[in-house]
């Protein structure tokens, strides 16, 4: 899930289907019985727990393999995994996890490869997004079975952008000009965060800073985040918020509060705001002068850049998050593949239902329909309080953007082979502190080498 949503400190909570234990009769890590297995879902919120059980209930009734789903919260994941790991109990899947997280798993020789690279093969390596498939991969070694992503885009007004005759605002040079004309009359050109300490700063400079290929290491393991290319992004970064956004420190509330509020010609934010801009959530409601009489106000008014284009990069390029199913090394191998090619195919509709605007599929369709799932995505309810689909509020172009922004999703130090180094620097938030020194008036050059500096600490004790 998005760092913008927070996961409820929760420990384990068990849900048996059918009856069937996944730590008695060959789940959980003992590989003993064809007939059971056990499932650790890493999602904690009650609806969409209850959500994924209903799935699985099916894939028993439809196969007479028991499951065990036991939810766990993202931020208990490595410790509660850690500890199963040590005592021979680990699961025979996990949903929901992230691309460091897969790779931390690999790092310590906890997935089965060979039987998540036969699960690809059974749904066909051709109906997933291309580059979702590279990121849960070592070379040709598949280490995980991808699943769905949420995306990191840059929303703006369309209707301020008409009005001033401006472009789309996709590259470093066209936000900058579309921030300086829009920035007047009560309205920040540009909202973004600047907080230290936080993942969702992390997040959004790492959007920024992958459209002008900066990268945080090289191929060779090098830390870079010194290098030209990002002092450029911190500097492009510290120009957008410190002359045409909104005073003091910004986080995942006040930058989307800013935009619901009117006040805002541009934020970047997760695609788990698309329902809330919709007016679907009561919790966090636009309250823009207009929205008012028009809930829908903004969602109708608004655009989205998926990827942006910076001047030392040769393509544009986007951050998002890939979370994938994956099968355990002393998994009950066979029922573990059946479960997830169950879940990709007769349950991955319901399951991409659970919450639409953060679960993008990257399973595009199926051989016979090739944008199957793709397509229908758009037309799945979304919200909390009130449920529509996507395809109500926004337009062919932003939904179709959003539907294929997964083909453009870059990471940091993922493709370079360093993807265990993003974990390892969850603690320390080295990045977020520069973009808060920059944000308060530091030197960028200064700020990038003291982040690389970090960088390599942490790398060091890996």
């Amino acid at each position: 899930m998005a760092a913008a949503v927070s996961a409820a400190a929760l420990a384990l909570t068990g849900c048996t289907s059918g009856g069937g234990g996944g730590n008695g009769d060959g789940g959980g890590g003992d590989g003993g019985g064809d007939d059971s297995i056990l499932f650790w879902v890493q999602e904690d919120l009650p609806d969409r727990v209850a959500a994924t059980q209903e799935i699985v209930d099916a894939f028993v009734a439809d196969s007479g393999t028991q499951v065990e789903v036991v939810s766990v919260a993202e931020d208990q994941f490595a410790q509660l995994i850690t500890a199963a790991a040590a005592a021979g109990d680990l699961p025979d899947v996990i949903g929901g996890i992230s691309l460091p997280q897969v790779r931390t798993l690999s790092a310590n020789d906890l997935v089965n490869t060979e039987a998540v690279g036969a699960t690809i093969e059974a749904l066909d390596p051709s109906t997933f997004s291309e580059s979702a498939l590279e990121l849960v991969s070592d070379g040709d070694t598949r280490l995980a079975v991808p699943s769905e992503s949420w995306l990191q885009m840059l929303f703006y007004r369309t209707d301020l952008f008409e009005a001033a005759g401006l472009d789309a605002p996709d590259s470093y040079e066209s936000i900058l000009a579309a921030a300086e004309a829009l920035n007047t009359g009560g309205v920040s050109g540009f909202v973004g965060s600047t907080a230290p300490g936080d993942a969702f700063t992390e997040q959004t400079f790492e959007h920024i800073a992958l459209g002008n290929d900066c990268q945080l290491v090289d191929d060779q393991g090098e830390v870079t985040l010194d290098s030209d290319a990002c002092v450029a992004a911190f500097e492009f970064y510290g120009d957008l918020v410190t002359q045409y956004g909104p005073p003091g420190a910004q986080d995942v509330d006040t930058t989307r509060a800013s935009y619901f509020a009117g006040t805002a010609a541009m934020t970047i934010w997760s695609s788990f705001l698309l329902d809330e801009l919709a007016g679907l959530r009561n919790d966090a409601l636009p309250s823009c002068a207009e929205c008012a009489g028009n809930p829908a106000f903004l969602a109708e008014n608004t655009g989205v850049v998926t990827a942006i284009a910076g001047p030392d990069a040769d393509d544009p390029a986007q951050f998002g998050e890939i979370t994938s199913w994956t099968i355990t090394a002393d998994a009950n191998a066979e029922a573990s593949e059946a479960f997830i090619e169950y879940m990709m195919s007769d349950g991955y509709e319901p399951w991409i239902a659970i919450a639409p605007e953060g679960k993008v599929p990257v399973r595009l369709g199926t051989p016979e329909e090739p944008t199957a799932y793709s397509d229908v995505w758009s037309t799945l309810p979304v919200g909390v309080d009130t449920k529509a689909p996507l395809a109500d509020f926004y337009s062919a172009e932003v939904l179709e953007a959003v539907a294929s922004g997964p083909e453009n999703i870059g990471r940091w130090a993922i493709p370079q082979g360093q993807g265990d180094l993003l974990g390892a620097l969850t603690g320390e938030q080295p990045v977020a502190a520069a973009v808060a020194g920059v944000a308060q008036g530091d030197d960028p050059a200064t700020a990038a080498q003291q982040a690389a500096e970090t960088v390599r600490s942490v790398a060091g004790s890996l």
